[in-house]
């Protein structure tokens, strides 16, 4: 989806431009929110080009411009997940490509190269950014493709964005990078040299916890084209409710991040500093092994904190358990906060020795740092700890 010059915000604020998008398609009507296009079909001729809901609809153009706003770039497609927006990119791709991953990704990608793209001769080599010499890998393997995440998920490793593209974008090699974990608003990955910039939309976009949603965003009209096709071609087209779901929530990201951010760095020296807890990874933290990095490629910390107690298993499962407020369910980003066990919960169908490997093991967690107070937030972690002790 293109904005032209005449279609832009005029005003150059963040937190406006996400508040005063340009088309609500109900100019007649004179409603500030724009309203929900249910329809699966369009009269033919109409002068906004809508045929059929699979190929395009205002709620999808809606959300694209916000978008396109918020990543500051000329194009960006809705979907409907993080998976469906993974799968458009990827079916771009033809049998024996090879991608380059970070080896530390997201489970459900992990699941979708290994398990279904490898089974139509697609490759895939992983590796660690942090401690690789992209000057000598990317040349040696030439791939087709460069799949990263900073900050991984749930590691928080954080990758070197510029310098893998300044070496990806000499031998035309796209770049994506999955940006969910620090959104448009704390890093933005094309002005760092990336092709695409994936979200999930389920996640900070939205903020509520109740809609899917994915998107990808370029500079390149002929990705643009490719991602447009795919939506149409394979059916990844989100629901429009979902759509003005995700426009309605996106409204607020930038009041809930500052929020969220605040409240995660505070218990991120919280958990430091316990007995239980053996390590604590946030890229703000000075003890990140990356957090000079982080702080020259974020604007802050992020949200998400993650830690590994001094237990096994079964007493870190039943840390999780006691607590109140951070209610124990995958998904991450929203108002609530969160917590989660990788290894059983978002990284389970990856094999358990490549989560050992990669330092996922069974007594890691993850925080996703909501909105509430944080003195309640803190008093729920100080009785979860008094549980297990």
């Amino acid at each position: 989806m293109s904005l032209g010059k005449d279609e832009k915000i005029i005003t150059s604020g963040l937190s406006t431009r996400v508040i005063h998008h340009n088309e609500s398609y109900a100019k007649e009507t004179g409603t500030i929110m724009p309203p929900i296009f249910p329809s699966s079909t369009f009269l033919h001729g109409n002068e906004s080009g809508f045929d059929y809901t699979r190929s395009g609809n205002p709620n999808f153009r809606i959300l694209e411009s916000v978008l396109s706003s918020l990543e500051d770039c000329k194009y960006a497609n809705v979907f409907s997940s993080g998976v469906a927006a993974i799968t458009a990119i990827v079916s771009s791709l033809k049998k024996d490509d090879l991608i380059l991953c970070e080896e530390n990704l997201y489970g459900c990608t992990v699941r979708l190269f290994e398990q279904v793209f490898k089974r139509f001769g697609l490759r895939t080599v992983w590796i660690d950014f942090t401690n690789s010499i992209p000057e000598e890998i990317i040349p040696k393997l030439n791939p087709a493709m460069i799949w990263i995440e900073s900050p991984t998920n749930p590691l928080l490793k954080i990758i070197n964005i510029n310098k893998i593209c300044t070496i990806a974008n000499k031998m035309k090699i796209p770049v994506v990078v999955d940006n969910t974990f620090a959104t448009p608003i704390l890093q933005q990955p094309l002005k760092l040299g990336a092709t695409l910039s994936l979200t999930s939309t389920t996640k900070y976009i939205n903020g509520h916890s109740d809609a899917l949603g994915g998107a990808v965003c370029t500079e390149s009209s002929e990705w643009n084209t490719r991602l447009i096709f795919a939506q149409k071609a394979l059916g990844l087209n989100p629901s429009p409710f979902d759509c003005w779901l995700i426009t309605r929530g996106v409204k607020t990201l930038p009041l809930r991040l500052e929020r969220q951010v605040k409240n995660a760095s505070e218990i991120a020296n919280k958990l430091a500093d316990h007995t239980l807890i053996d390590v604590v990874r946030y890229p703000f933290r000075n003890d990140h092994p990356q957090s000079k990095l982080a702080k020259k490629q974020m604007l802050s910390g992020g949200a998400i904190v993650t830690a590994s107690l001094n237990a096994n298993e079964k007493i870190t499962y039943s840390f999780c358990k006691s607590l109140r407020l951070f209610k124990m369910a995958e998904s991450l980003g929203g108002i609530e906060s969160l917590i989660c066990h990788p290894a059983t919960m978002t990284h389970a169908s990856v094999p358990r020795e490549t989560k050992l490997k990669i330092g996922i093991t069974d007594s890691l967690i993850r925080f996703s740092v909501g909105c509430e107070d944080i003195d309640d937030l803190i008093a729920d972690l100080n009785q979860a700890f008094e549980k297990i002790s």
